[in-house]
């Protein structure tokens, strides 16, 4: 399953209240199904994943990462457990996932076509090495746009089928402005903007930043896809908007930004532990 962001319909503390409040009804047969469902969709590894951007989050902050040596190491394989994190989402789907929802997901991505992406969003997913995959990714770009290929256009298709209402930004922002708040009020920075500035000076860099994000979604996307036929880019595309799929997509990415953003705070806290107050 890729790793873009799909529309989040509910916010993500209304999200999680709403899951605490509903009965369990859960199987040991249902957490069956689920299980299999994230590995045949491949959203097993996008969970997984989200440890690699930990990375980011000393720069996020003005720090250097260098100063925190081998306890950063220690630090985040203990917040980002990965047991965790799949653990958490196997929970909420088992309350939230329909049946048909997710007969159609497994349908599509247990198909020849299907199984041949997840291996490449899987492998795509876990790359270290961000800005080489984005500059061969962006290279690749050039090269269509320069051949007069059309493949550019599908790919962007494809990543609008996947963020139809273009809502990327705002979960993004969202786990931003967490992380600060966090890392603010553990001590890690002194912030000097309180949760309102904070947003409106979010606000004021939007179009920078939504453009900044539609070409690194083009240039995954062109890097990911690289080895496909523009016909199966074509198919993958059409798949990802039938109405089911981006049910799925929806509920998938508002638990792994949930997630991203409880992580992320808890990953704030606990970096009082290595390091000293900076200003911000």
């Amino acid at each position: 399953m890729t790793y873009h962001i799909r529309r989040i319909a509910l916010s993500f503390s209304v999200l999680l209240i709403a899951l605490v409040m509903m009965p369990v009804i859960s199987s040991a047969a249902e957490r069956d199904r689920i299980e299999a469902f994230l590995t045949t969709t491949g959203f097993d590894v996008a969970l997984e994943s989200i440890a690699l951007a930990s990375a980011s989050a000393p720069t996020m902050l003005g720090i250097d990462p260098e100063g925190f040596g081998s306890d950063w190491t220690r630090l985040t394989e203990e917040v980002f457990d990965t047991e965790d994190m799949h653990q958490i989402a196997v929970t909420i789907l088992e309350q939230t996932l329909s049946d048909e929802a997710l007969n159609h997901a497994v349908e599509f991505y247990a198909s020849d076509l299907g199984q041949r992406l997840v291996e490449a969003e899987n492998a795509s997913h876990l790359i270290e090495d961000e800005d080489a995959k984005q500059q061969e990714g962006q290279e690749i770009v050039a090269d269509l746009i320069k051949n007069g290929s059309q493949r550019v256009e599908s790919l962007k298709r494809m990543n609008a089928a996947i963020d139809s209402s273009g809502t990327a930004l705002r979960a993004l922002q969202e786990i931003q402005l967490r992380f600060l708040l966090a890392a603010s009020a553990s001590g890690v920075i002194d912030l000097q903007l309180d949760a309102e500035e904070l947003r409106q000076m979010m606000k004021r860099n939007e179009t920078g930043m939504r453009q900044a994000l539609q070409l690194s979604a083009l240039a995954g996307a062109a890097y990911t896809y690289q080895d496909f036929s523009d016909g199966d880019v074509i198919a993958y595309a059409e798949a990802l908007e039938q109405p089911l799929m981006q049910e799925v997509y929806e509920l998938l990415n508002a638990i792994q930004y949930e997630i991203m953003a409880m992580k992320f705070e808890d990953l704030a806290t606990r970096m009082a532990e290595l390091h000293p107050a900076q200003d911000i």
